[in-house]
């Protein structure tokens, strides 16, 4: 990542680009909507890294493996969040250090039969089928993954700063006042409404482009919305990870995005326990 770029900066910068199409009342509340996050893309040979696809779980000594019903849930991701902390100030606790990222493998070729019974009983959304476990960084090492738990091959990844707004299905759009003169066709289709008024959007101040991103807001290529436990407001919770598809793992088979997420609450608490998947599943 690199360090010379300044989350204030950049924010400004991406609250005058707003303004020139909006203006400063419905630019300033329209900003409000953006999360920091990170585009994960394959780092360069030699490049440093912190975080990465697959690999091994970067565990403290004695921290149990997940499991779901007897079956080991699968190590997707590790994010270093400490590489990360000029973003994610007020975000989540200082020194929180890596997330693993785990999740019930039932898409790859090495997946093991028997987690289809859990996967078939709960459904993708379940939580016991994911689980975000923090390890310190100064205590983390590599642990071993069980019998029946796929191993993944590495790609490592560099990270590039911005801000995330929410996709188009996202119902952080129905928090955006337009202002008075918006009629019921612009409040029905915000995002038509204020994108419409915004040229060069993709190359906007803090754009991230693309398909793994780390916080931020989730994306919905098969045109669904945030999957939180039923009977919960998307809004109460924080984007944590998205991947798109890779070559030994595609989620869903058509097209869908895994996701995990938090309650806001839990992950300014640091309380990862609270993380549950969110996928996007065709």
């Amino acid at each position: 990542m690199d360090a010379a770029t300044d989350p204030k900066t950049t924010f400004a910068a991406l609250r005058d680009f707003c303004a020139r199409g909006l203006g400063p009342e419905l630019a300033g509340r329209f900003v409000d909507l953006a999360r920091p996050g990170f585009a994960l893309t394959e780092a360069a040979p030699g490049e440093t890294v912190h975080s990465r696809f697959g690999g091994r779980a970067m565990l403290e000594p004695g921290t149990p493996w997940p499991m779901c019903e007897g079956v080991p849930l699968s190590l997707f991701a590790v994010l270093d969040t400490d590489a990360l902390a000029p973003w994610l100030e007020g975000v989540l606790p200082a020194g929180t250090g890596l997330l693993n990222f785990f999740y019930l493998d039932v898409e790859s070729e090495r997946h093991d039969p028997g987690a289809w019974e859990p996967f078939s009983r709960y459904g993708p959304t379940d939580p016991r089928l994911g689980r975000v476990v923090a390890a310190r960084s100064a205590y983390a090492v590599a642990a071993e993954a069980p019998a029946r738990s796929t191993v993944f091959g590495t790609v490592e990844w560099a990270v590039t700063p911005g801000f995330a707004f929410p996709d188009v299905w996202d119902p952080a759009w129905d928090t955006l006042d337009l202002g008075p003169d918006a009629d019921d066709t612009a409040r029905a289709m915000p995002d038509v409404f204020v994108l419409d008024r915004l040229p060069g959007w993709k190359e906007r101040p803090g754009a991230l482009d693309s398909e793994d991103i780390a916080f931020g807001r989730p994306e919905f290529p098969t045109g669904s919305t945030p999957l939180v436990p039923s009977g919960e407001d998307p809004n109460d919770y924080h984007h944590l990870l998205q991947l798109g598809p890779y070559a030994e793992w595609l989620i869903g088979g058509d097209g869908g995005w895994m996701h995990w997420s938090i309650p806001t609450d839990a992950l300014r608490a640091g309380d990862f326990g609270r993380a549950v998947p969110t996928p996007d599943y065709w």
